[in-house]
């Protein structure tokens, strides 16, 4: 993030000012001294006039003639330098400031994403650190162009809401580099999948800490960011480097959709590898139909991972064989099947099989604070 308390003077004069007046005070014009120096005049002349820097060499060079140490010199044209540069940092903040106002600055900072900051030329600012980079036009490579293909293999240009997207997804990889995990086993994660399943069924105050801990031992990175205004993602995986990372919204804070969201994002990992980022419930404006069918496919096989591990269609189907169903039922077959009422409830619910009024005493809050 930007720094605090650190000043940065509007303008710093060339180190060629500093030598004019040693030179004046001296009596000594730009052809002896060149001469003295054994540089051409020219070059003296471009240093004095503010046009050349004084290199390393040459510092040293005037300090034999000058007896001004070498490291004075080079801190002149260093701090000259470094105060022009950023000048042109200010000029790329200007040009900046409309691609930072179509993010949701103001719920970032509420949500403790962002400092809160007074100007636009700061918000932007503060935008591009949050973000790790220098201007708006590295983002656009990034986010839309695919050209670190490696990192992140999507164009967020198709989507609805493409800024407050990778908003989203920045904050958890920043979450996700706080944590560490071992190196990433996909028979430590899949032996790991039947606890998960038991606090899926207990859903204790603590089960998210206890889900982030489980999966880290088998280097599986979990992470809660919640939603930003017109962003409804529910979840998203992708790897980072070679870790895998879940990161949740827990979108409606209820156990049995954010229980199948897990278990959807872990069918991902264990299914589909390294190669594609899943973002679960984001909206595109036009996709390519063949990579809309493939990416369905992929989806499909995730919800079917998922529902084997929350509430199987043959655990359904058994359900299904009592009629009519009562909440007494849901309380035995969920304690049978190791699973959570609210699992049966919703799946129930959302088939038109029971109403929504039926068994809502079983749905549990989703608390991460």
């Amino acid at each position: 993030m930007a720094k605090k308390n650190a000043y940065f003077p509007q303008s710093v004069p060339h180190p060629g000012t500093d030598l004019a007046e040693k030179l004046e005070e001296w009596g000594m014009g730009p052809k002896e001294f060149a001469i003295r120096t054994g540089k051409p005049e020219k070059t003296i002349t471009a240093i004095l006039k503010g046009e050349s820097s004084i290199t390393p060499d040459m510092a040293v060079q005037f300090e034999n003639v000058t007896r001004v140490p070498a490291h004075f010199w080079l801190n002149r044209q260093r701090n000259f330098d470094e105060c022009n540069a950023r000048e042109r940092q200010r000029e790329t903040l200007v040009q900046s400031i409309g691609w930072a106002k179509q993010f949701p600055v103001s719920e970032m900072v509420k949500k403790g994403w962002l400092p809160d900051v007074i100007t636009w030329e700061e918000k932007t600012a503060v935008l591009l650190a949050f973000f790790g980079f220098s201007n708006h036009h590295a983002w656009e490579d990034y986010y839309f162009r695919q050209q670190l293909k490696v990192s992140f293999r999507i164009s967020l240009v198709q989507t609805t809401a493409p800024f407050a997207i990778s908003a989203w997804l920045r904050k958890g990889e920043l979450q996700a580099a706080e944590l560490s995990s071992k190196p990433y086993s996909a028979a430590a994660f899949k032996e790991a999948l039947p606890e998960l399943k038991k606090i899926m069924a207990s859903h204790p105050a603590t089960f998210f800490d206890q889900l982030q801990a489980i999966c880290q031992e088998a280097g599986v990175k979990v992470v809660h960011t919640p939603c930003l205004p017109k962003t409804p993602i529910s979840g998203a995986t992708r790897w980072l480097n070679n870790t895998p990372l879940i990161q949740l919204t827990g979108r409606y804070k209820r156990n049995d959709s954010f229980w199948f969201t897990f278990f959807h994002e872990a069918g991902h990992i264990l299914l589909h590898g390294k190669k594609d980022i899943f973002l679960e419930d984001v909206e595109y404006e036009k996709r390519k139909v063949t990579e809309d069918a493939e990416m369905k496919e992929k989806e499909q096989e995730a919800d079917e991972f998922a529902v084997k591990w929350t509430f199987s269609e043959d655990e359904e189907a058994e359900v299904l064989a009592v009629a009519p169903i009562s909440e007494q039922h849901i309380r035995r077959f969920a304690k049978k099947f190791g699973t959570h009422p609210a699992i049966i409830t919703g799946r129930l619910q959302h088939k038109g099989i029971v109403p929504y009024t039926f068994g809502k005493q079983y749905f549990q809050a989703v608390d991460f604070a």
